[in-house]
Formats: structure tokens, C-alpha cells, sequence
């Protein structure tokens, strides 16, 4: 990597979030995906650092334990001092891109990027459908030193482009990844059986997991409903939701209220997911909207038989009656019946798996990672040198393509 700011000199990447967790929450889907993704940066090409706008992270599982380099800016939410802040850790490190993840980040660190001159990258997680009103006015504003714009999933894109404000020539899907060496390698019996022991399934159990943050959008209260149904003719299931949240008492008290014992069980946080996830016979997927989350492309890349709903995010990842199994959302007797369908063929549960498997080869983590290295090499080329107008003449195509199944 060669600049006018020195020959060799490696390009400084910040990433900047606006928190990494949601309340009651300890691993939350991109703080999971920094821990896997910075640390496989070229360190001979990039140093890349991360900056969360909030409070330091408390958990056991924090980011610098995973060798991420993170500062802690401790700001609430509309604090006017978090863009001299932002500026100061920009200055001091020499900062040449940055990569923008939520509405705080992706407003203030557009405003540092337009003072400073910087390509900014703002990345879009969520699929929601709209956004307040301040948020649309910093969106309009800032439109002009936004370089590209990143959506996890099709649907995510539609939203960036309508509630966003940023034109669709700004917008590319690109869909992320897991560790493929972690998730894919075939697991042992005795390994399986261990795994199923720690969640206390026993031989003649048929397990039914999800691992989610208990929030409205994952729709867990819809597969305690569907327990129910399934129950009522299977009593060998047995479910598993596997994470935290703000809805555990509610989801607890429903599964109470319709008589589940020790047929639902609330496992809490997991720290080896792979393990979690290999014990289950199903991986369901009861979200009610998703961008694309990455318990999916953990679930396929380990071969699971996967029932989930037609959450966008979803079905843009995954093909019914080929890797997995497409029901209704909120709708309680679809998941039921898909589960008892899956419980009762145990061939469609090996055929969905195989092909499940084989789609997982298409998101791993280091492709991702080789993808924003070029899109940032890109960007310090092009961004400053053409006040970002080359950046959408340059073929970005390689952004959008998919790993070899």
C-alpha cells in the first residue's frame, strides 16, 4: 500500500458502532461479527480499530479478548461531544477510511468524514421500514459524503434506499459470513452426544433450538405457541431457545401458562454456539423480520435441517423445500406443522442439511473480509481524488458475488 502520506504505509480502517448489545444481551449479532471479522484483517496491508459510541463493554466476552484494538467514547445517544471526540481518535490515529455501523455512527462519523475528507462507508444492518424524523434530516444532509452504502440483505437495501435517503446506484448487498472452519467441520457421535448431554436432551428427545437475542422481532413467542401444538401429538420434542434478552419473563410466563415444563427450555447465554447448534435435530427460525442474521449461515454451514419463516432476510439466504423448510410468520400451526413434518421424514431432515450445507459454503467470514479490504482500497484510491464521484464508476461488482457453493 503506497500514498503520498508515505510508501508502504498500511491503510488505517476505523469502524465505528453505536453499541455492542442490546439490553440484557451479551453477544449481539455485530458485535459476534467484529469479534470474527477484524482480527483476519492483512495485518501487513490494514490496521483496523473500532470505536463503540457507548459505555464499555462489562461482559465476560469482551472485544479486546478477541484482540480487537476498541475505544469506548461513552456517550449517550444525542451527545454533541461525540463528534469531537470521534475527530480527536481520528486525528490520533491516522484514520484513511471509515465504516460506519448504526444511526448514531453512520451520522456523526459522516459528519467527522466530511470534515476530515474521508471515504465513509455506512453499513446497514437492520430491516426495519422507516425512521424518525431527525434521522431522516441527518440521512438528507449526509447523503452527499456518503460513498457507498452496504445492506446485509435485499430487503435491507430497500430500506436504506427508501427510509434512508441514499440513492440505489449507492446501495450494494452484501451478505456476510461465519467462521467456516469453526461451523462446517462434521462433528463426531460422541461429540454430538456431548453436546446434547450439556443441554440435558435425552436419547429419545427430538430437539428443536433457536439461538436469538429474546426480542419481538425474532418471534419466539410464536414457536412457544407452535411447542404447544407439537406437543400435543409429539411429547418426545423438546425446545430450546439458547440467549438473552428483555422478553425472557414474558416468554418464560407463556410457556408456563400453557403447561410446557421441562419440554421448553430457556438455556440462556451460550458461548460455543457451534456446540449448542450441533445438538439440535432442527434449527428454527421464527423471526418476524430480519436483515439476515448470523445464526443462519451457522446453521448451514453445520448441515442443520432448518425450519424458518418467510422473514425477508430469511428467504434471501435460504430456498424452501431445498435447504430448508419456508412457513407463514405468525403463525403457530405453520411452524407446528413444519416441525412435525421434519420430525416424521427423517430423509427431507438429511436431504435439507446436505443442502444446507453446501449453500453455508457461500458466506464465510473471509470472504467477506477479502471484500472490504478491495472496497477500501478502492476508496482511498478514488474517494478524495474525484470528491467520491469515482467511486460508483469503478466495478464494484465483486462486492455482490457469492463464494462457490
Amino acid at each position: 500500500m503506497t500514498d503520498a502520506r508515505g510508501a508502504g504505509r498500511k491503510l488505517h480502517v476505523l469502524q465505528v458502532c453505536d453499541h455492542l448489545g442490546w439490553e440484557g444481551s451479551r453477544m449481539h449479532g455485530v458485535k459476534r461479527l467484529f469479534s470474527w471479522m477484524i482480527p483476519i484483517f492483512d495485518p501487513a496491508r490494514f490496521e483496523v480499530s473500532l470505536v463503540s459510541l457507548r459505555r464499555k463493554d462489562l461482559s465476560e466476552e469482551t472485544l479486546e479478548s478477541f484482540g480487537v484494538d476498541i475505544t469506548y467514547l461513552h456517550k449517550s445517544k444525542f451527545d454533541p461531544a461525540t463528534l469531537p471526540a470521534l475527530l480527536k481518535i481520528i486525528d490520533r490515529k491516522r484514520i484513511d477510511v471509515l465504516h460506519l455501523h448504526g444511526y448514531g455512527a453512520t451520522t456523526f462519523g459522516r459528519l467527522a468524514g466530511g470534515m476530515r475528507g474521508l471515504p465513509t462507508i455506512l453499513h446497514e444492518h437492520a430491516n426495519l421500514t422507516n425512521t424518525p424524523w431527525f434521522q431522516k434530516m441527518a440521512d438528507a444532509v449526509l447523503e452527499p459524503v456518503t460513498d457507498i452504502a452496504l445492506a446485509v440483505s435485499r430487503s435491507t437495501a430497500d430500506f436504506v434506499i427508501k427510509a434512508r435517503q441514499i440513492p440505489p446506484d449507492k446501495v450494494k448487498v452484501v451478505y456476510l459470513g461465519v467462521p467456516l472452519e469453526e461451523f462446517s467441520g462434521v462433528r463426531s457421535g460422541e461429540e454430538i452426544r456431548a453436546a446434547r448431554a450439556a443441554l440435558g436432551i435425552a436419547g429419545g428427545d427430538f430437539a428443536v433450538g433457536t439461538v436469538t437475542r429474546l426480542h419481538d422481532s425474532k418471534g419466539n413467542s410464536y414457536l412457544v405457541d407452535a411447542a404447544r401444538l407439537v406437543l400435543n401429538t409429539r411429547p418426545n420434542a423438546r425446545f430450546f431457545i439458547v440467549g438473552e434478552g428483555p422478553l425472557l419473563a414474558d416468554l418464560e410466563a407463556q410457556a408456563a401458562a400453557l403447561g410446557l415444563g421441562d419440554r421448553f427450555v430457556f438455556s440462556g447465554f451460550a458461548r460455543d454456539v457451534a456446540s449448542v447448534v450441533s445438538a439440535f435435530d432442527v434449527s428454527a427460525f421464527p423471526s418476524l423480520w430480519e436483515g439476515t442474521p448470523l445464526t443462519v449461515f451457522e446453521a448451514l454451514a453445520m448441515g442443520k435441517a432448518i425450519l424458518a419463516t418467510d422473514a425477508d432476510g430469511l428467504i434471501d439466504v435460504l430456498t424452501h423445500e431445498h435447504d430448508a423448510l419456508i412457513v407463514p410468520r405468525r403463525n403457530p400451526r405453520a411452524l407446528a406443522d413444519g416441525i412435525v413434518r421434519l420430525m416424521d421424514e427423517p430423509a427431507t431432515r438429511d436431504r435439507l442439511g446436505s443442502n444446507a450445507r453446501a449453500t453455508g459454503r457461500q458466506y464465510d467470514i473471509a470472504a467477506f473480509v477479502a471484500k472490504m479490504e478491495r472496497l477500501y482500497e478502492i476508496l482511498h484510491r478514488v474517494s478524495r481524488a474525484t470528491r467520491r464521484r469515482g467511486v460508483l464508476e469503478t466495478d464494484l461488482s465483486f462486492l455482490t458475488s457469492k463464494a462457490p457453493a
